[in-house]
This record gives structure tokens, C-alpha cells and sequence, in this order.
């Protein structure tokens, strides 16, 4: 599960980004300057990556077994500016929370 959180812990530092430099740049000259370049070129880039991100997000929550209801949050939060970050770090610590419990033995007596 290691390499899958890499990934999808890469993917959601560049979405939220390319997020950031769309609406912090992007957005202000295209209406502010009638200059949509940046608009149309890091919005298709954003468009491309927040797609890598929903799947590098579906294939952590299917190896880490949550609840549809996290992933769809986890997936949510690369189109929000500055959420991936913070979702980031909080899959992170689930991950290697969930990774550092020890796992139940089976027939063990229950005290």
C-alpha cells in the first residue's frame, strides 16, 4: 500500500498546485485582463491531473477498504483550492495508521 499513497500523495501536491496558479493567475487575468491564455492552458493540464488524481485516489481507498463516503471526500477535495493539501496530510495519517495497527489474530482469546 506503500507505493499507492507515493502516489496518490504526488498527484494531489501537483493538483492542488495547478489548482492554485489557475485561480490565483489564471482567473484575475482572464477577467481582470481579458488574457485568457493561462486559463486555457493550465485549465486542460488541471483537467488531465484531477483525472490521475481520481484514480490514484480510487486505487488508495480500494487497497486501504474505506467507505465509499471517504473516498468520494478524499476525491472531492482536489477541486477546492488548498483541501488537497489538507486531505493529503489526513490520508496520509490514515494510511499509516491503518498500517501500524496490528492486525487481529484469528482465535485469539478476547480479554
Amino acid at each position: 500500500m506503500g507505493a499507492a499513497l507515493t502516489r496518490y500523495r504526488v498527484i494531489a501536491w501537483i493538483v492542488g498546485v495547478v489548482l492554485i496558479l489557475l485561480m490565483v493567475i489564471g482567473m484575475p487575468l482572464k477577467y481582470g485582463f481579458d488574457n485568457a491564455i493561462v486559463v486555457e492552458t493550465v485549465g486542460q493540464a488541471h483537467g488531465f491531473l484531477y483525472m490521475v488524481y481520481l484514480v490514484a485516489a480510487f486505487d488508495l481507498s480500494r487497497r486501504a477498504g474505506w467507505p465509499l463516503s471517504r473516498m468520494i471526500l478524499v476525491m472531492l477535495a482536489g477541486t477546492v483550492p488548498f483541501v488537497s493539501f489538507f486531505a493529503e496530510r489526513r490520508v496520509s495519517r490514515w494510511v499509516t495508521g491503518q498500517a501500524a495497527a496490528p492486525e487481529p489474530v484469528a482465535n485469539a482469546p478476547v480479554r
